[in-house]
């Protein structure tokens, strides 16, 4: 995104007001700032700040219970989704708490008129000074700057509330956050675009057996399978037939892409390669938001584009696929940015009461790191930014994210609970799990991309460990194995072949608790497979006695599908690519043909997926080789059953179809 210039001074002759211990208590704190984050001037005391209050909203401890009514295979409301309408009325903030949060903005000197309440109820939004906002939340506020990505957060260290208010406020933003999230994927070409940092790997060569498209028939390509991931490879390892007839136009697969453009030429040389039933010109529907663009010119080709529908096309055809592209070009595709991309322009589009005045938050028209629309930057998007205007698709695939260190557990949580809404209404959203084993990307956070004062504490990912996402985690297919032989969990070790190591993400969350679904499988791990690490219990005893992981967390892949030697056509010309980024299509366009199968026969969508899988574990492919190292250790192993690195294995189509069109 682009990034607009902040004004600010080491300014050291204004104070904010002390606050009275009795009636005020820090709402939220950073007790650590990682290494890679350094803090910067102070903020000029006359700099306009946009703040954002997020009111606590209504019924959310019932949340999980509303959407298991609906998602497992045992309640007699399977998929009987809600409307958008439901979802909102259900969950609004109290009057109360906007009466009460009002007051106390205008009672502190605010005026009544400067002060917003969104459509969706859920912000109160006002443009304050920053000496104003200083006082009144007690607090400073800095200019930090990333020394890896050069992203620029305003953040405070700690704020405070008065205690009457406190219980109906999620979260201010600007507050503590500080976030520099990374794309999740990995190529062997060096010139690839970046959207979220994507990892690239620096001209590596291929392997001495590898083909060229010209050489690869249908009858040889099962035999290269260890060498390049074809469509006939991935539809031989998982079971999946041919399509047939007419597609469902209500069914297409939604894919998210961000600062990353897909190439038609690209797509049509696949398609004359490995797919010739499906027709030349063949491309994504157009969900563009803000003012997005695609395709691109060859020479422009975005690796993660390319991999995404090069993988789901052929598993889906005829079924369409809509390309949800996010955001003009001088925000997409700015080396400045600090774009949050999927979790701000993307959900205000999908759905129009997510869309308020959110700096940080959901909603993302911070002036300053999310977009600005009508965008003033020549060329830019010159319309307004776009609420509600596209219907989510069934299912969603996202290859995008960040580490959950990077984000103020209040920010996650109130993220995490919009997932549970969208669960709610029937819609089935994947993430890429990540592609460093138990650690975030190098540089993020620290040199190894790990947690804690001697960088060896296990990083779980954003916004993988919120429980109402499915993660996939990614398999290989190993050197001289075939694909009816059981893969194993991706291990890359450095150059061999990317520039990175290159592992399947995996852990335990340190905000959110083992979700009932999966409480069982995460049991039997520790009773039968016990790591060999010290750990903690809860955020509360980060890293106490030693510990590197959270036992009490939520688990996390929960599926995992083969994310590595990925024959994909990019800029024009045949390479491999890899990353659980590739993992996901596969697994969420599986999804959408058994969504396809239920819909020809009157049925509803599938919906939030996990609890039918951990209910029935045994419609997927158990994964019991492999591990996920980081943070100098060999990372967890990939067991019989559920594990952190596989989670509970990878499709089996006609056992997951079996189940699903036996559901309601």
């Amino acid at each position: 995104m682009h990034l607009k210039a902040v004004a600010v001074v080491l300014f050291a002759a204004y104070s904010y007001a002390a606050p009275h211990a009795a009636t005020h208590a820090i709402h939220e704190r950073r007790d650590y700032t990682p290494t890679s984050w350094v803090k910067r001037d102070r903020i000029l005391p006359t700099t306009t700040i946009p703040v954002r209050v997020g009111l606590r909203q209504s019924n959310l401890e019932k949340g999980y219970d509303f959407l298991m009514d609906v998602s497992h295979p045992a309640s007699t409301n399977y998929a009987k989704h809600w409307n958008a309408k439901e979802v909102a009325d259900m969950f609004a903030p109290s009057d109360e708490a906007v009466a009460t949060v009002r007051e106390w903005l205008v009672d502190s000197g605010i005026p009544a008129e400067r002060i917003t309440h969104s459509d969706n109820k859920g912000w109160l939004a006002f443009d304050v000074s920053a000496q104003e906002v200083e006082n009144l939340l007690h607090t400073e506020y800095y200019v930090y700057e990333h020394t890896s990505y050069g992203h620029i957060e305003t953040a405070c260290d700690q704020y405070q509330l008065p205690k009457h208010v406190q219980w109906h406020i999620d979260y201010i933003t600007p507050g503590v956050k500080l976030a520099a999230p990374v794309k999740r994927g990995h190529s062997r070409r060096g010139n690839s675009k970046r959207g979220f940092g994507m990892t690239m790997g620096g001209g590596i060569p291929a392997p001495p057996k590898s083909r060229t498209p010209g050489q690869i028939t249908l009858l040889n390509e099962l035999e290269a399978c260890d060498v390049a991931i074809t469509p006939i490879c991935v539809a031989a390892l998982y079971e999946v037939p041919p399509t047939f007839g007419q597609a469902d136009p209500s069914n297409s697969l939604g894919i998210f892409e961000e600062g990353d453009f897909y190439a038609q030429k690209d797509l049509n040389l696949f398609f004359a390669n490995f797919t010739p039933y499906i027709p030349k010109g063949t491309h994504p529907i157009p969900a563009f938001i803000d003012g997005a663009e695609a395709p691109v010119p060859v020479k422009d080709a975005g690796g993660e584009s390319d991999l995404d529908f090069q993988l789901a096309y052929p598993l889906i055809y005829p079924q369409t696929i809509t390309l949800y592209q996010t955001d003009d070009l001088n925000y997409a595709t700015n080396p400045n940015s600090t774009s949050l991309g999927g979790f701000n322009t993307f959900l205000d589009a999908l759905d129009g009461s997510y869309c308020t005045y959110s700096a940080f938050g959901e909603t993302g028209d911070d002036p300053v790191l999310d977009p600005t629309y009508p965008d003033p930057a020549p060329g830019g998007y010159k319309g307004q930014l776009q609420c509600g205007v596209y219907k989510p698709t069934n299912v969603i695939s996202v290859s995008y994210g960040g580490q959950e260190f990077d984000l103020p557990a209040y920010y996650q949580e109130r993220q995490c609970n919009e997932f549970m809404k969208l669960g709610l209404q029937g819609h089935s959203i994947f993430y890429a799990s990540g592609d460093d084993g138990v650690a975030g990307p190098p540089g993020d956070d620290s040199p190894n991309g790990c947690l804690g004062k001697k960088d060896n504490i296990f990083s779980p990912a954003w916004p993988n460990s919120c429980p109402y996402l499915t993660n996939v985690g990614a398999t290989k297919v190993y050197p001289n194995k075939t694909v009816f032989e059981p893969e194993c969990a991706v291990v890359d070790p450095i150059n061999e072949p990317y520039s990175v190591a290159f592992s399947s993400g995996g852990g335990f969350s340190n905000i959110y608790p083992i979700p009932g679904y999966q409480a069982a499988a995460v049991a039997k791990f520790f009773a039968d497979y016990n790591p060999p690490y010290k750990y903690y219990s809860g955020n509360a005893s980060f890293g106490k006695n030693g510990g590197v992981y959270n036992r009490i967390g939520r688990g996390y892949p929960d599926v995992a599908a083969n994310g590595d030697n990925i024959a994909v056509y990019n800029e024009g010309s045949f390479t491999l690519e890899g990353g659980t980024s590739a993992s996901t299509p596969i697994f969420a366009s599986i999804v959408n043909r058994i969504n396809e199968e239920r819909l020809l026969i009157g049925k509803k969508p599938i919906g939030f997926i996990n609890p039918a899988v951990y209910s029935h574990p045994e419609v997927l492919n158990d994964i019991t080789c492999g591990s996920n190292p980081g943070c100098s250790t060999s990372g967890f192993e990939s067991v019989p059953g559920w594990d952190p690195v596989t989670g509970l294995g990878t499709p089996n189509f006609p056992r997951m179809l079996a189940l699903f069109l036996s559901l309601p």
